[in-house]
Formats: C-alpha cells, sequence, structure tokens
C-alpha cells in the first residue's frame, strides 16, 4: 500500500499535466461548453463562448490600441514582453462561486499601454475584444487604471497556455473572473462604457468580488 501511495504522488502530477491538456485541446473545439463543466486538477474551468478558437503565436499575434487616443498602435508579443513587467498573487473568483487561491498573474499593466497611446480628454472607458471572434468586455478609464489591471502574458509563472485565454489576456484582480477577458487582442478608448458579452446577458458591469451579483464572497482587493 505504501508502494501505491508514492507511486500515486509521482504520477499525479503527470496525470494532471495529461488532464488540462485534454481539456484544453477538447475545450477549443466544443461548441456545447461541456468541457466547462469540468474542473482541471488546479481548479479552474475550460471555458468558451465561441465554437472554436484560433491559436495564435509569436509571429501571428497583435494587440491594437485604438479610439479615443493621440497615438493608436499595435502590439507583437515580442514587443509586449520587452516592456516593464508586473507580478502578482491573488485568489481568482469566478461569478459562479469556484475559486483558485493565490494564483500568480504577471504582464504589463494596463495603465501603461494607456499612457503610451495618450488618452485624449473626453475619454470615459475602455472596451476589450478578442480574437474568439465573440467575447467583449469593458472597464471604466478609472477601473482601468488601477495597478491590479493588468494585460497578462503569464499565468501560475508560465506563458498563459492557449486553454486559459494565451497568449495574451487580460486580468482584472479584484473583479469576478468573467472581466477578465480571455484571448485579448483589442483594446480601444470609447467615450461611454459599453457592456461586454456578459453584461448584455444581465451579470453585473461592475463585477466587484464580494459586492455584485448577489454574492458575500470575502472581497480579493
Amino acid at each position: 500500500m505504501l508502494g501505491l501511495g508514492a507511486a500515486g504522488v509521482v504520477t499525479a502530477p503527470y496525470l494532471q499535466r495529461g488532464l488540462e491538456s485534454f481539456l484544453g485541446a477538447v475545450s477549443g473545439s466544443d461548441p456545447t461548453g461541456l468541457t466547462g463543466l469540468l474542473p482541471n486538477g488546479g481548479g479552474f474551468r475550460y471555458y468558451s463562448v465561441a465554437a472554436s478558437v484560433p491559436r495564435k503565436g509569436p509571429e501571428d499575434y497583435r494587440l491594437t490600441v485604438d479610439g479615443l487616443v493621440d497615438r493608436p498602435a499595435t502590439y507583437t508579443l515580442d514587443a509586449l514582453r520587452k516592456l516593464p513587467q508586473t507580478r502578482m498573487v491573488r485568489d481568482v473568483q469566478c461569478v459562479t462561486g469556484w475559486r483558485v487561491p493565490e494564483t500568480p498573474f504577471e504582464g504589463v499593466r494596463l495603465s501603461r499601454i494607456l499612457d503610451a497611446a495618450g488618452v485624449l480628454p473626453d475619454a470615459k472607458a475602455i472596451r476589450f475584444t478578442c480574437f474568439d471572434g465573440t467575447y467583449t468586455e469593458s472597464l471604466t478609464m478609472e477601473q482601468a487604471r488601477r495597478p491590479d489591471v493588468l494585460v497578462a502574458l503569464k499565468m501560475q509563472d508560465k506563458p498563459v497556455e492557449h486553454s486559459h485565454g494565451g497568449p495574451v489576456r487580460l486580468y482584472v484582480a479584484p473583479m469576478y473572473f468573467y472581466k477578465s477577458a480571455k484571448w485579448l487582442s483589442g483594446i480601444s478608448v470609447t467615450p461611454d462604457v459599453r457592456p461586454g458579452y456578459w453584461e448584455e446577458r444581465g451579470y453585473d458591469v461592475d463585477a466587484w468580488v464580494g459586492r455584485s451579483n448577489g454574492r458575500t464572497d470575502t472581497p480579493t482587493v
């Protein structure tokens, strides 16, 4: 029995990684979204609102910044990696109830990208678009400039995997995880808040953990 227990300890990481890879691959082409109901070993659910999501890498990934800015820009993955990086460790909280504690994220502060673009005075919000062709999100300008909002390139101290929204995703630490848009491809500065994908379906626009959707979770702020 001790031998079997030891073997389980040794093989568990490999089995977990295999399960994560399998779920990630299947969820990318699962039109039903049922794979999103299955947790992996790290507690995350794989979920997409699109029938399939193309894969992007260093050769073809682009992040555009436009709208009410002086200097529209397009970033490659390499260009984002060369910018100063910020690492933070916070709980990830889904509005449906599951939580993954103390999850490291690392990337470029959104405020730094906005400053480089030169936001115009009449700008009040940000609209985010994704290369899945479906998902959108939004933040007010004040929310977007918080130091705990990242254009994230790493998650759990490794590059963000495709199944987790890579190679680049948004990470809004103090809000429910639906605000942290996966497969980020566009940052557009707007004159007002435009509700995102889930907000158009009844979710709160201001999704502070512990202060929205009738929940009483301890805030992650």
